[in-house]
């Protein structure tokens, strides 16, 4: 059995080819379905985000043209268009890989926890679809345990790298436990998508989302459990807010100082915590005069980013050197698969020789034999079968000077060579 990767990703392709070759969620079926049907692919799993589509595939016997060909062909692609963004990585630097995206090494943003979550989706899929075997499926548990430490052994997941997780992060050192906090987001583009997405891993308890079309506020809000509204209806809920995070296209500024002011009066003065992650920003810079207003802008974050990730390329270091030792751990136990299989084969011709003289002693004693005679028949034959192959081989090894297979057959058969 060989393993193999095969994929493409943000460091490889641009996004408009990453789009062409990604695999959604209601086709991964029929994709590893088509994938393993290929005579070459024993069994298979596949990891589409948007930032890449990965194959990983047990092999019974060599198939990167095979594969390389069928995810052009299932895109309706000419293969010559992808292959140059393409990588391959066989056997041990396959397990290497999958290792390193689990524990979010090859991420855009080094130690992202979100790809753990969308492996194991996408190995939830292929167990599904019935296309796992023992050796996939054992390296996808060994990568989830090894994610895991990884997690745990290094700080590569705790300090924020990304504005939304920052803000996110600051805003929990104030709080502690948001459950019983709640959330104003202005804007519905990407990085308060993401903000949603991390308040609601945090168990945030109410969460509101504001934008100039309340139409988008709404279907964003909608997705995180959250209440929409336009932005003329920001005064009317912002003294609801204990955290407020706004990331908008404003040309203007859209919380001034007399309105968060009124706030504060009907909040009675509970403090707020606001980022402002717009440029130009979308809270004035006023605003920070007011007592109990905690105003973060997105320069305080990017100086807090840059610190951490310093940290994480740190724990990156302690990350890989965990993984190198897992990587020769699960190959171990891959290699070990092949030698059950030879000693399966090898207890299965013994047995059958010793069937074959065991019957026929059964018919010399059934023939009046002398018992003693047959015993003797029976250890003599049964002993020149089982070593008839070995003797041969390893005096061919002598007469060619094949001084390894000498060695290996002393270690094999638990010789002493120095005895007489």
């Amino acid at each position: 059995m060989s393993l193999i990767a095969l994929g493409i990703n943000h460091r490889t392709a641009p996004v408009e080819l990453r789009e062409q070759v990604a695999i959604s969620g209601e086709r991964i079926s029929d994709a590893l379905r088509g994938l393993t049907a290929l005579p070459s692919v024993k069994e298979a799993a596949i990891l589409s985000t948007c930032n890449r589509t990965e194959l990983y595939c047990g092999l019974q016997e060599p198939g990167l043209d095979d594969i390389t060909n069928w995810l052009a062909s299932y895109h309706n692609l000419d293969p010559a268009l992808i292959q140059p963004y393409l990588y391959s990585f066989p056997d041990d630097s396959a397990v290497r890989h999958l290792l390193r995206v689990a524990g979010g090494l090859d991420s855009m943003i080094i130690g992202e926890p979100q790809i753990l979550g969308q492996m194991k989706e996408a190995y939830q899929a292929a167990t599904d679809a019935g296309t796992l075997d023992s050796a996939l499926g054992r390296l996808f548990q060994h990568t989830f345990s090894v994610a895991k430490q990884i997690r745990t052994d290094t700080a590569i997941g705790e300090s924020p790298v990304s504005v939304a997780f920052a803000a996110v992060s600051l805003a929990k050192q104030i709080f502690g436990d948001f459950t019983s906090q709640t959330a104003l987001l202005i804007g519905a583009g990407e990085t308060i998508e993401l903000t949603a997405r991390h308040l609601r891993d945090q168990q945030l308890g109410r969460l509101v989302i504001a934008n100039r079309t309340p139409e988008n506020a709404h279907r964003l809000a909608a997705r995180f459990d959250g209440y929409g509204i336009g932005l003329d209806e920001i005064p009317a809920h912002l003294a609801e807010a204990d955290i407020v995070i706004t990331a908008t296209g404003s040309p203007t500024a859209i919380l001034d100082k007399a309105m968060v002011k009124k706030a504060l009066k009907n909040r009675k003065h509970r403090p707020v915590f606001m980022v402002d992650i717009a440029v130009p920003r979308d809270i004035d810079a006023e605003v920070a005069e007011l007592e109990d207003i905690y105003l973060y802008t997105v320069d305080d974050l990017q100086d807090v980013i840059q610190e951490n990730l310093k940290s994480r390329q740190q724990a990156a270091l302690q990350a890989e050197e965990i993984i190198d030792v897992q990587v020769e751990r699960f190959m171990s136990w891959l290699r070990a698969q092949d030698a059950v299989a030879t000693i399966r084969d090898y207890r299965k011709h013994a047995e059958q020789q010793r069937d074959e003289v065991f019957r026929k002693a059964q018919h010399m004693l059934e023939g009046g034999k002398d018992p003693q005679q047959v015993l003797e028949y029976l250890a003599n034959t049964l002993t020149n079968k089982l070593t008839h192959a070995p003797s041969v081989r390893i005096r061919e090894a002598a007469e060619n000077g094949d001084n390894d297979l000498l060695d290996a057959a002393l270690a094999l058969f638990n010789l002493d060579k120095d005895k007489p």
